[in-house]
């Protein structure tokens, strides 16, 4: 074969290959499940554990005071459909008031290793409790959203005494949901997230969460699950999902809440009737599901040291929903 013949097949071979790593025109670019490429607000740093035999990675965000440090910490939990960097507006008002900030994404969310056993709430302290020995933080206040609200009651539970204020924030697991829904297979949840478009996904959080926001304001997280259902490592995300929901199915947190004796602020949407499992429910129970400010004002009746608050006309993102209002409401806890 004559050298020409040898450049122009190489050069030809070439082309194809560069071609073939582009993305097809008008193709949403793929994320990494562990949101590679996704911006935070605040540097992430990288805590590593070891959990049933998996070598894995939390996430974090350790965020200074940026006014006259009051030498508190507060950490804040997130929920299940977003990643930690949804409380930037929370962040941003605390570390203002002199507070340090730490925000971790729970294993199996965010930025952190999507391992591959199932969850536990008990497994998820544990590693919380872990981060912050690790960052030598001994007391420190406690926020927790939706099911890092029952994360939040689960630390409270096992290492209240290091907690000085606890706060629930549109938390879900106020009531059992195994007394209204059935069990649901994995395959079953499977599916149906699969097959889940972008504006169905929109539409859910839209209508499930009672939202007062535009649209708009939730169109990054909507892209972000997009983008990373074109990542090669969509299945283990997927897997990761699933567990989260058998978690917060199997491990019902309401028989512990009125256990609680740390000071407890319940910030409720007076829309919110977020009840996880609602649409696997026998049609006749389903609106008796999620009462939330209800419920949450029966559980602090019942606490040694609990009050609510009910944004009317906010569903169940408040931080978001309400920022100003929120942010007045939890310094003023805090600062009691």
């Amino acid at each position: 074969m004559s050298v020409c013949r040898c450049l122009c097949l190489w050069l030809a071979i070439a082309a194809a290959v560069t071609l073939a790593g582009r993305p097809a025109a008008g193709a949403e670019p793929a994320i990494g499940i562990a949101l590679e490429g996704f911006a935070y607000p605040y540097p992430v740093r990288f805590l590593p554990v070891r959990l049933e035999g998996e070598d894995l990675r939390l996430a974090y965000m350790d965020v200074p005071p940026a006014g006259a440090p009051l030498g508190r910490t507060v950490v804040l939990l997130h929920g299940r459909n977003f990643p930690s960097s949804y409380w930037e507006p929370t962040i941003k008002a605390l570390a203002a008031a002199g507070y340090r900030v730490v925000v971790p994404d729970q294993i199996g969310f965010g930025k952190s290793s999507k391992p591959g056993f199932a969850y536990s709430f008990d497994a998820m302290a544990r590693t919380t409790i872990g981060l912050l020995d690790n960052l030598g933080v001994d007391r420190f206040d406690l926020v927790g959203h939706s099911l890092g609200g029952m994360l939040a009651v689960r630390i409270a539970r096992g290492y209240g005494a290091r907690i000085d204020h606890l706060v629930l924030h549109s938390p879900i697991g106020l009531e059992d949901y195994r007394l209204y829904v059935p069990p649901v297979t994995d395959e079953r949840l499977a599916e149906q997230e699969r097959s889940l478009s972008a504006d169905g996904y929109r539409k859910q959080l839209m209508t499930n969460y009672a939202l007062s926001l535009p649209a708009t304001a939730i169109e990054p997280f909507v892209e972000l699950r997009e983008a990373i259902k074109s990542s090669g490592e969509y299945p283990r995300w997927l897997k990761s999902f699933v567990r989260s929901y058998q978690m917060i199915y199997a491990e019902p947190v309401v028989y512990e809440i009125p256990l609680i004796d740390r000071p407890t602020l319940f910030i409720m949407g007076g829309n919110d009737h977020n009840a996880p499992g609602r649409a696997f429910a026998p049609p006749e129970l389903r609106p008796k599901m999620g009462q939330n400010a209800a419920l949450a004002t029966n559980l602090a009746s019942q606490m040694r040291d609990a009050r609510v608050v009910v944004f009317g006309g906010i569903g169940h993102l408040a931080h978001l929903e309400s920022e100003g209002p929120f942010n007045e409401t939890l310094l003023g806890f805090l600062a009691k």
